[in-house]
This record gives C-alpha cells, sequence and structure tokens, in this order.
C-alpha cells in the first residue's frame, strides 16, 4: 500500500545560508516532523544541473577522461561530463528551472567538444535524475552519444587538467567492476546505455 507522499512531507521552517557565492549555496535548516517533533541541524546545497554524457565513437570504443577530483583527492576514469551555464555569471542554482539555465543537451554537445573535441549527430537522452536526494537540490541529466567523430582538439575551462582516453566495451567494464571508475551517476549512465543498445531502443 503507498503512503500519501504529503503525510510524509517535512516543513522546513528555518534556514541559515552558511556559504552562498557565484559556486554554491549551502544551508542549514530546521525541519518539522510529520509528527510535528522539530529537528536540526540539515545541510543541503544548491549547485548547477550537469550533465554525463555516454560517448562512442565510430569504433565503438568509448571516449573517456581522466581528471583530479578533490573529494577523494584520486584521479578518476570517468565520463564527459560538466554543469549547465547560467546567462546571469552564477554557478549554483535555486532547485527549480529557470530560463536563464543553458538547455540540457546543448551543454551536453559543448561538454563533449569542449572536453573531447568529439562531436556527434546521434544523441539521446536516457534520464535525469537528482544528483544526490540526501543533500542536493540539483539533477544530472544524461545523455548518450554515438558515432562520435573527433574535430579538434580541447578547450578547457582555466581550472580543468584533464585527458582523453579511449576504452573498449571490455576495459570499461573491466575499470568499473575494479572500483577505479569512481563516478556513481557515470557508473549508472553507462548501465543505462548498455540496457538501452541492447534493446535495441536507440
Amino acid at each position: 500500500m503507498m503512503n500519501n507522499r504529503d503525510e510524509l512531507a517535512w516543513e522546513e521552517v528555518s534556514t541559515e545560508h552558511i556559504i552562498q557565492d557565484e559556486w554554491i549555496d549551502f544551508r542549514r535548516s530546521a525541519y518539522r516532523f510529520p509528527d510535528g517533533t522539530v529537528f536540526e541541524p540539515y545541510y543541503s546545497y544548491s549547485r548547477r544541473d550537469y550533465v554525463v554524457i555516454v560517448a562512442s565513437d565510430c569504433d565503438g570504443n568509448y571516449i573517456c577522461v581522466r581528471q583530479f577530483r578533490q573529494g577523494i583527492r584520486e584521479v578518476t576514469t570517468e565520463f564527459p561530463a560538466g554543469g549547465l551555464e547560467r546567462s546571469d555569471g552564477k554557478e549554483y542554482r535555486s532547485g527549480k528551472e529557470d530560463d536563464l539555465s543553458e538547455d540540457a543537451l546543448d551543454a551536453a554537445k559543448r561538454e563533449l567538444l569542449e572536453e573531447t573535441g568529439y562531436v556527434s549527430d546521434e544523441w539521446t537522452h536516457l534520464l535525469t535524475i537528482p544528483s544526490n536526494a540526501t543533500l542536493a537540490d540539483n539533477y544530472a541529466h544524461v545523455y548518450m552519444a554515438k558515432n562520435c567523430s573527433k574535430v579538434g582538439g580541447q578547450n578547457l575551462d582555466e581550472t580543468e587538467f584533464l585527458n582523453v582516453e579511449l576504452h573498449t566495451e571490455q576495459e570499461l567494464g573491466e575499470l568499473i567492476h575494479t572500483g577505479r571508475f569512481q563516478q556513481a551517476a557515470h557508473v549508472m549512465a553507462w548501465l543505462l546505455a548498455k540496457e538501452a543498445s541492447a534493446e535495441g531502443r536507440y
């Protein structure tokens, strides 16, 4: 039996913006539970929506990038990805879509080209899902790009330092199963792309 979602909803009764700049809106909040009790602190943040691209070239190799991730302090292998840009220059988002945000497909095409120098005419939207429903209000937009062709070099942001690698399906599967493909949303994207391809939907 399904519960009524409204009966389970919490009410935010107070919010403190601990950090609010062009990168992030990091908040401390108090919530009233369905039984009336209030508890704090709960921490959450707003950042940009972002895209993840499962891209493969005309030979079926998967286009990956390697870069340093400060959260785990390691160099990771992952798919091309990046945040949606905003016309007002702000990096974080309010938790709601607005007309300042770049279209997700446009962002996916831009990020693939900038990070790898590849383009594709065969794009499929696989899923849009909250990036971390416990802590964040942004969404990951997952795309598959097939038969990509290289048209140029990288055009990286000043804070980006990454290398491009091509991996076969077998190599990529081995990276994932041995814990060397360390972005959870990217592993999900890989499984979605494999499922879609196996079912012949795309």
